[in-house]
């Protein structure tokens, strides 16, 4: 029997299009969020990350004291003026922590250099539990609202969705009467998909409501709510919803694979005894999300 060479076993690939995308996200030296979570994530899934790191860290802002801050604004036009002149096009450009206002404005204008078709995807990395991050302000609110606007599919959590609306943040549990008002209201934005996560209409679900504007539909996509909070999670679960929508999953598929995976990994966390601070085991779940997007040979 005659063994294929390394070639002739890749052969299927040839006249295939491996996805690129683009990920403006901060870098921390320490702990699983943003950048360090974003690139095995989609790697994992067959996608080509690309960083724009809007700042460096030495450890992320949750449960960290002491931590180093480099605001890398000044840098990003230069670094993406070099991009334009190589002709870098995307398939997807995804935005998780911004460093400033300004930030927002320079992605928004590299956004519109972009093809028609590539996917803007907005994670408005701003808060939790009703309080913005260390650093932000109202001015990165505005700018956020501005940019939620260009987006195709935004990803808030409910402190994130009600500081884009300019309402009072509403402590959960949340009826399924509020949860559809509030991702429409965001939809009325810009964006066509909106998904609103930390949502669980009943006691001891927690998941994600998903609502596509144009057919005007919310699906509801839960698991158990497991006990703690964990630094990083929000960045997990974003990460895999873009994978699953990168390798063709429709949106509530890849919805539903990002709230079971990301659930598995803080099993695993919790099982583990790590500090919550120091993020979650996603790399343990690498292996199930290769196989539920059929990459697994």
């Amino acid at each position: 029997m005659n063994k294929k060479s390394l070639i002739e076993k890749y052969q299927y690939l040839e006249n295939t299009h491996q996805p690129r995308a683009a990920l403006f996200h901060d870098l921390s030296g320490f702990g699983k969020c943003s950048l360090t979570v974003a690139l095995p994530i989609l790697s994992a899934a067959g996608v080509e990350a690309s960083c724009i790191p809007t700042a460096v860290l030495s450890t992320h802002t949750g449960g960290f004291e002491g931590y180093t801050f480099r605001d890398l604004t000044e840098d990003l036009p230069a670094f993406l003026a070099h991009w334009k002149e190589l002709g870098f096009e995307f398939d997807a450009v995804y935005s998780g922590y911004l460093g400033s206002p300004e930030q927002a404005e320079i992605l928004e204008a590299f956004v519109e250099t972009q093809k028609p078709e590539t996917l803007f995807f907005v994670d408005p990395v701003m808060g939790d539990f009703g309080s913005l991050y260390p650093g932000f302000d109202d001015g990165m609110v505005r700018a956020m609202r501005k940019l939620i606007g260009k987006a195709d599919l935004i990803l808030p959590n409910m402190t994130e969705a009600s500081l884009l609306l300019g309402i009072p943040y509403q402590e959960p549990p949340y009826s399924e009467e509020y949860v559809n008002k509030i991702v429409r209201e965001l939809a009325a934005v810009g964006p066509q998909f909106v998904i609103l996560t930390g949502i669980g209409l009943e006691e001891g679900q927690t998941g994600a409501a998903v609502y596509d504007s144009a057919a005007d539909q919310v699906d509801f996509i839960e698991t158990e709510q497991l006990p703690g909070s964990f630094h990083g999670t929000g960045d997990v679960f974003s990460s895999l919803v873009l994978a699953g929508l990168m390798n063709g999953k429709p949106l509530t598929e890849a919805v539903r694979i990002a709230v079971d995976l990301t659930a598995e990994a803080i099993a695993r966390t919790i099982v583990r005894k790590r500090p919550a601070r120091e993020g979650v085991d996603f790399e343990g779940v690498l292996p199930q999300l290769i196989e539920r997007l059929g990459h697994s040979e």
